[in-house]
């Protein structure tokens, strides 16, 4: 922020002390702060009379004004040579140090000023703007206020202390000491009521923590002119964004569009249609925003603020590679660039070079110190890669009589950005009350992934489940390895192995009944709010059957905050064999289902809710309606803990039986344990040896 450097009155008390020169003319040029002619007009007084003190001051600080201050300071020394202890020079050199910040050198000088004048208002008024300077804040407010004591309602005082409190409440509010922050800028309002400045400042303030009427009612205080409406127009449009209201967002956007039309201001023009881009693309316009950026970024240099639309663009439509290019060019044209720094490691991350991603996000920190967005990936990016615990306690029961306890525990370990261990144990006690008939299974496995290509990760499984039934028990091994890849930009595809007992009752615990699964699990989403998911099975068993599975849904996204989605699934299943006094297992097993969904999965409260019903076709007998609900209820209760109960309730056949009813609640934990990854020293070890953060850090 620009701090009122020029802090003392244009004229020193000699400059109204007329001596033998008419020096009217070169005051009203001080007075009126046209240093140039200033300069120029005591040069020539100064060639007749070099000696003449009220001269060589005001011709110092015009020349301090112009840009020369090594001069001006030079001539204040000099001049103090001369009139050694004389306060009016004093205070001209001192301020000299203002004009060419240095406000060390300059904070000691003042010093020595008040303690030898502590009545001086010039010098309690230069001490605070040293402190100012140097955002010491607390000691510019005390010294601001002892210059109103011996000057009350002096305007260069207020005006100086108008930018204290706008400096100090930047510095409180990045420290996210939010009420201390508006409470400064309040405090400027007491003696200038409608300033700009802090009206704009209490505007970004409560965007940061969420308080959009005050926010909207900043903008509209700021919005008494061409400029300051277009703007304020601007910030309204994304307070709709925060708010999660595109479409008003849109609208506000399009109107400041037209209002920075009336005016001939290219700046202000541009900067409207910056936001109506962003508004284009936040309501997935995306057509329409590749238009206007086209028309935007048409020269061989294009503007930074137009890269970073088309990086923007990209980036919702998942072309992560045009937008690394984009940001690599913007940080090209301004390493510091905010949005190029960032935006790139937004990028990185998306595209699994999280080291890389590590790195600018610390050195958009390096260039904007505790910015929370910085700070705030960081910290995200950190809790990826913790060690983590996952339980589950659940219970279930049906209308065969079956009841079955469950408990699980996963622990993850990642050792790297691409490497993690990670071990699972599950337990499960069940029963049917009718047959009489109970098992129990544990099993301990664990295994590795491992993410050799970005695109590629590798994840196994192996490990023991132990059975204790009825009539015996056993040992069987268990493994599940599988391939998790991204063919094309907005694909997801999953191929692997599976080798498990099935335990879904008693009764299938107790024959042993061991399944082998060759699986392809492959989801398509699209930038036109459209998705195709589908699942494929093939299982051999042990007892010398075999299935086949379908599973397709094709489903559309209504919203995004909250996530709302519909669609239809649709289900196919085939057996070699029928065997349905031991298992249901008909020879061809159709279902079709309209569904509905709504997730939240973000900020303290969340919630997910699946509500399907249709109809299913089992062999030769009549359709049979069907109805599937489940749903959590949950809350991150810190960013590192996360629980949440959950329940379904279903109709739709399984493995076990025909026109059943099914019904499971349960409670699940995910703790991270640590707020950094154990690799993050050798991250942070390697920012300091780049000068991006220091050891104190």
């Amino acid at each position: 922020m620009k701090l009122l450097t020029f802090i003392m009155c244009f004229l020193s008390f000699s400059c109204f002390v007329l001596n033998a020169q008419d020096m009217n003319e070169g005051f009203k040029y001080l007075e009126v702060g046209n240093v140039q002619s200033a300069e120029v007009f005591f040069e020539g007084i100064l060639k007749d009379h070099p000696k003449n003190k009220t001269a060589l001051v005001c011709y110092g600080r015009a020349i301090g004004l112009n840009g020369k201050q090594p001069k001006a300071k030079k001539l204040f020394s000099d001049l103090l040579i001369d009139y050694p202890g004389d306060i009016e020079v004093e205070l001209n050199y001192a301020e000299s140090m203002l004009w060419g910040s240095e406000f060390e050198e300059a904070e000691v000088y003042y010093g020595m000023l008040v303690k030898k004048y502590p009545e001086n208002f010039a010098a309690l008024l230069g001490m605070a703007n040293t402190f100012s300077n140097l955002k010491k804040y607390n000691l510019a407010i005390e010294f601001i206020e002892r210059a109103l004591k011996v000057s009350p309602g002096n305007p260069n005082a207020l005006v100086s202390k108008k930018y204290i409190h706008l400096g100090y409440a930047t510095v409180l509010s990045t420290n996210q000491r939010y009420d201390d922050s508006e409470e400064y800028l309040l405090k400027n309002l007491e003696f200038f009521p409608d300033d700009r400045d802090t009206y704009l400042s209490l505007a970004n303030l409560y965007l940061v923590v969420k308080k959009f009427d005050k926010a909207e009612h900043a903008y509209e205080k700021v919005a008494t002119n061409y400029k300051d409406s277009v703007l304020a127009l601007n910030g309204k449009s994304l307070i709709w964004h925060l708010k999660f209201k595109e479409k008003n967002a849109l609208k506000v956007a399009k109107e400041a569009v037209r209002y920075s039309l009336t005016g001939n201001d290219t700046v202000m023009q541009n900067q409207a249609k910056e936001r109506y881009v962003q508004a284009l693309i936040w309501n997935k316009k995306f057509g329409d925003a590749r238009k206007v950026i086209d028309s935007l970024v048409y020269l061989r240099h294009a503007p930074n603020w137009t890269l970073s639309l088309r990086a923007t663009l990209n980036t919702y439509t998942s072309n992560f590679k045009k937008t690394l290019k984009d940001y690599n060019t913007i940080l090209v044209n301004d390493s510091a660039a905010f949005d190029g720094n960032l935006g790139k490691a937004n990028t990185l991350k998306a595209l699994k070079n999280y080291k890389e991603a590590y790195l600018y996000a610390y050195k958009t920190l390096y260039f904007y110190k505790k910015q929370k967005d910085a700070q705030g990936f960081i910290d995200n990016l950190n809790l990826q890669f913790v060690p983590t615990i996952d339980a589950k306690v659940a219970y279930s029961f049906d209308n065969g009589d079956n009841e079955s306890e469950m408990a699980e525990g996963k622990f993850t370990f990642p050792f790297s950005t691409k490497f993690s261990l990670h071990t699972n144990y599950t337990y499960k006690d069940t029963k049917n009350n009718t047959t009489e008939n109970y098992a129990k299974a544990e099993s301990l496995d664990g295994g590795f992934s491992y993410l050799f290509h970005p695109d590629v990760n590798l994840i196994t499984n192996f490990g023991l489940k132990k059975v204790d039934g009825k009539q015996d028990s056993f040992d069987q091994f268990i493994t599940d390895v599988s391939l998790d890849m991204t063919p094309l930009k907005l694909q997801n595809l999953t191929i692997g192995y599976k080798k498990n007992i099935e335990s879904f009752n008693a009764d299938l615990l107790n024959i042993h009944l061991i399944q082998n699964t060759a699986y392809l699990n492959n989801n398509f989403s699209t930038n036109f709010r459209f998705g195709w998911y589908t699942q494929l099975n093939y299982v051999w068993q042990s007892d010398n059957n075999s299935k086949n599975l379908l599973f397709t849904s094709v489903y559309y996204n209504v919203l995004s905050r909250p996530v709302v989605k519909t669609g239809v699934n649709f289900q196919y299943i085939t057996f070699k064999e029928q065997v349905p006094e031991v298992y249901f297992s008909p020879a061809q097993y159709k279902s079709i289902e309209m569904f509905a969904e709504i997730l939240k999965n973000q900020g303290g409260l969340t919630y997910w809710l699946n509500a399907a019903s249709g109809y299913q076709y089992t062999d030769d007998e009549d359709k049979q309606w069907t109805y599937r609900l489940m749903g959590s209820l949950g809350s991150h209760v810190s960013p590192r803990l996360m629980v949440n109960l959950y329940g379904m309730k279903s109709n739709i056949a399984t493995s076990s039986v025909l026109g059943f009813t099914y019904t499971e609640v349960g409670f699940k934990l995910k703790w991270k344990l640590v707020k950094r990854p154990i690799y993050f020293k050798k991250i942070k070890n390697k920012m300091i040896s780049d000068g991006l953060i220091t050891l104190r850090e």
